[in-house]
């Protein structure tokens, strides 16, 4: 069975360069608009595990939609 085939088993929470290509952005783009200076935030609020920064890509959907 692929991983992708089977909904139980996809990815709820996406790393930065998952998520820059899930929203077709910069990589960079999101590494500046989460930074603690940043003028301009980042839409959707990262999960922070240890040292990894996470995006739930349901709320990257909701966002998405409300564009």
């Amino acid at each position: 069975m692929n991983f992708n085939d089977n909904p139980v088993m996809q990815k709820r929470l996406l790393n930065i360069q998952e998520t820059a290509h899930f929203l077709g952005i910069s990589v960079r783009t999101i590494y500046n608009q989460i930074g603690r200076k940043a003028k301009i935030k980042f839409p959707v609020k990262a999960k922070r595990i240890g040292r990894r920064i996470l995006f739930d890509i349901r709320e990257l959907e909701s966002y998405v939609d409300s564009l």
